[in-house]
């Protein structure tokens, strides 16, 4: 890991105005509904959306989403006013050892959002926002799982990965030592305040919390930069 932009990232905001501008149209064609064209708008300036999911398991082929947690950001604040917390209802159990981590039990979820109608719910709550994460990918491909059948496309926002924010800023200081990526020795190192792992709403908070500091110390968008996607 070199870099805190994924390649959704640089693929995105990184290509040149007239590049961007086609893969948007293309994008646009594949839409299922025209109700899903606020995913493609230009979004909000300087926001962003933290999130997090919890699942059954680690294969992200065959296990599902059990929880998912979102917080929006706004400039240099995290809006723990503007969150999503929402329980789904998979069509399996959690494994053991997945239960022993987030402590979600089969009845626990039981009353949860079918998947399709949490996707939905999330897609609102996002918009065209880029999005923040700590080992993102993972929860972008569970989520593309849902997106992909419901709006035919998957999710095109820009990501941002927190641990690859702070390896650059660790590497930055000294290059020839391990960089430790674990959570909660990223936020420790941060000296951030912490909450409860494996909830997906804490560890969303936990993430963007972790990006507004690292954007502070000059990893990630810059604090003047009015273009979320940087």
């Amino acid at each position: 890991m070199t870099a805190g932009w994924t390649t959704a990232s640089r693929t995105t905001a990184g290509l040149p105005h007239p590049w961007r501008q086609l893969r948007r149209l293309w994008l646009l064609r594949r839409l299922r509904d025209p109700a899903w064209r606020f995913l493609l708008d230009p979004p909000p300036s300087r926001e962003w959306v933290a999130l997090d999911c919890e699942t059954t398991g680690l294969d992200v082929r065959r296990d599902e989403i059990v929880s998912i947690g979102a917080v929006r950001i706004r400039g240099n604040r995290l809006l723990t006013s503007e969150r999503l917390e929402l329980l789904v209802r998979p069509s399996k159990a959690s494994s053991p050892a997945s239960v022993r981590i987030h402590h979600l039990r089969a009845r626990d979820v039981v009353g949860g959002l079918e998947p399709a109608q949490a996707a939905r719910r999330v897609l609102e709550f996002i918009g065209s926002r880029p999005l923040v994460g700590y080992y993102l990918e993972f929860d972008v491909a569970m989520l593309n799982r849902l997106v992909l059948p419901l709006t035919g496309i998957r999710l095109p926002q820009p990501q941002i990965e927190v641990s690859g924010l702070y390896y650059d800023l660790k590497y930055q200081q000294n290059p020839d030592r391990p960089i430790d990526l674990r959570f909660a020795t990223l936020m420790k190192d941060l000296d951030l305040p912490t909450r409860e792992a494996h909830r997906a709403l804490n560890d969303a908070v936990m993430a963007g919390l972790a990006f507004l500091k690292l954007r502070a110390l000059g990893h990630g968008p810059p604090l003047d930069d009015d273009s979320p996607s940087g």
